[in-house]
């Protein structure tokens, strides 16, 4: 018989409409979840049971034309999250007590839509990494299998999801933030185009690489959540793009016309070889692709690793959030690295590297403007070890995140939307995700594709063995639960 958080957010919110549960049994079901796994695969930072019961409460309370397609559905918000009243430590010591007294605007729809959120989800130290493992909480590790990390920096976003402890969760990327965790963890992780989702009411827009997004396990979920969030707010420093009629769950649910897909495995950030794991993931949604009826053909990847060095010398200025001065010795080595090298900058060589990096993008978008879609893998492994990046030298440890992930941190620059896929598995049954990207403005025909192609794949709600393991609070990380599919 099925659990509550086997049924899709969806269903979870047609089960409320139709009366078989109500939107306080989900979410004390999910906190029971919560309470016996969220250490284990390190999701949340912080945990506000009272706050979700109440709010559950009122949503149980509201009349049903008030009542949106996610109405009363768990859900959980990002660290880095500004959220009023709730301790957000933009996964930090730094900030281990903070409290903002503003909601983000991505707060204020998820609360006007009626989703309820359990807490605060484990990210990277400001964002800064690929992986999540800091001092305000455990390591987020990849419930699939828990000697793996779950990414970054939406990591404990994902492992969430991926465990069953929130159907859908809000998160953000600057470099491919939900998308890395998403492939990590067997999700699918959108990022919307610039502009489409709000980042305010605060920051300058951080020169157009962040954005906010969806992550969840179907991409009907996602969709939902999009136009949850997806709504204009005046003042934005990037106009939004048009939505379709329907919305985006509409458009989840059409199928698109005839497209031309371009396919390219090489890295894009990095000369790096990369894993046969994830070149194979992306064979099989090519001709997954074709068979739909799509024409896919071999393009030269946008840009190469000689924009790195553009890339890096805006992420070192990225990296220079304000922190108290008395706090600067409890960041990570990364986070100072980082930082200290952001701070040896001068205006005119960010300058100077902003502009080489929009005309590399122009170049690059030239190079592929006959394609519809475009398509690689996410990553160049399918999976790293939680650990593995932060035991190296800051420097080093930097370099080897370019490595493991040379795709995704373009179209943050580019402002195109961008959606990762679990097209792929390991022999040892670990996702492994592809990239599917579209053109900027025309999320819908991206959104439109990524649901065919999820259809030609016999779906993917698929979960880990820890997804059956709420009844032990205190999983042996070391054993196999949590490896393979239940």
């Amino acid at each position: 018989m099925a659990e509550p958080h086997d049924l899709t957010a969806l269903e979870q919110a047609a089960a409320i409409r139709r009366g078989e549960l109500s939107s306080l049994e989900l979410v004390d079901h999910h906190l029971r979840r919560v309470d016996a796994l969220a250490d284990t695969v390190g999701a949340f930072v912080t945990v506000t049971a009272e706050r979700a019961r109440a709010a559950a409460r009122a949503a149980d309370a509201a009349p049903a034309d008030a009542r949106g397609p996610l109405h009363g559905v768990p859900t959980a918000i990002k660290d880095l999250t500004l959220t009023a009243g709730v301790r957000t430590t933009f996964g930090s010591a730094a900030f281990a007590e903070f409290v903002p007294p503003v909601d983000a605007d991505v707060v204020r729809f998820l609360t006007g839509g009626g989703l309820v959120s359990l807490g605060k989800t484990t990210t990277s130290e400001l964002g800064c990494s690929l992986y999540s493992e800091g001092r305000v909480a455990p390591p987020a590790r990849n419930p699939w299998d828990l000697a793996y990390t779950a990414g970054g920096s939406s990591g404990g976003a994902a492992a969430a999801v991926a465990a069953g402890l929130a159907p859908v969760a809000q998160g953000s990327d600057g470099g491919g933030s939900l998308r890395i965790p998403a492939a990590l963890c067997g999700l699918v992780g959108y990022k919307p185009s610039r502009g489409l989702v709000s980042g305010g009411p605060l920051g300058f827009g951080a020169f157009g690489l962040p954005t906010n997004g969806p992550l969840g396990r179907t991409v009907t979920d996602v969709a939902a959540l999009l136009d949850v969030l997806a709504q204009p707010v005046p003042g934005e420093p990037y106009l939004p793009p048009a939505a379709p009629a329907g919305g985006y769950l509409g458009v989840a649910r059409a199928v698109p016309g005839r497209l031309r897909i371009g396919r390219f495995t090489t890295p894009m950030l990095a000369d790096e070889p990369v894993h046969p794991d994830c070149v194979a993931a992306v064979d099989r949604a090519a001709a997954l692709l074709t068979e739909a009826g799509h024409e896919v053909v071999e393009v030269p990847a946008p840009l190469g690793p000689e924009a790195w060095p553009m890339f890096e010398t805006v992420w070192y200025a990225l990296a220079l959030a304000p922190v108290p001065a008395d706090r600067e010795d409890d960041l990570l080595p990364l986070t100072r690295f980082l930082r200290e090298r952001g701070e040896a900058l001068g205006a005119a060589r960010l300058m100077a590297a902003l502009g080489e990096l929009q005309a590399q993008v122009r170049r690059g978008v030239r190079r592929t403007a006959g394609c519809d879609l475009l398509l690689c893998p996410t990553l160049a492994a399918p999976q790293a070890p939680v650990g593995a990046f932060a035991a190296l030298d800051p420097a080093e440890d930097f370099d080897r995140q370019r490595r493991f992930s040379p795709y995704c941190a373009v179209f943050n620059v580019t402002g195109d939307p961008s959606v990762s896929l679990p097209v792929g598995r390991t022999a040892e049954g670990l996702p492994v995700g592809v990239l599917l990207t579209g053109r900027y403005g025309d999320d819908a025909t991206l959104i439109a594709t990524a649901a065919q192609l999820e259809h030609c794949c016999g779906g993917w709600d698929q979960h880990p063995a820890i997804w059956r393991a709420a009844d032990s609070a205190n999983v042996n990380i070391t054993s196999e639960v949590g490896r393979g599919p239940s």
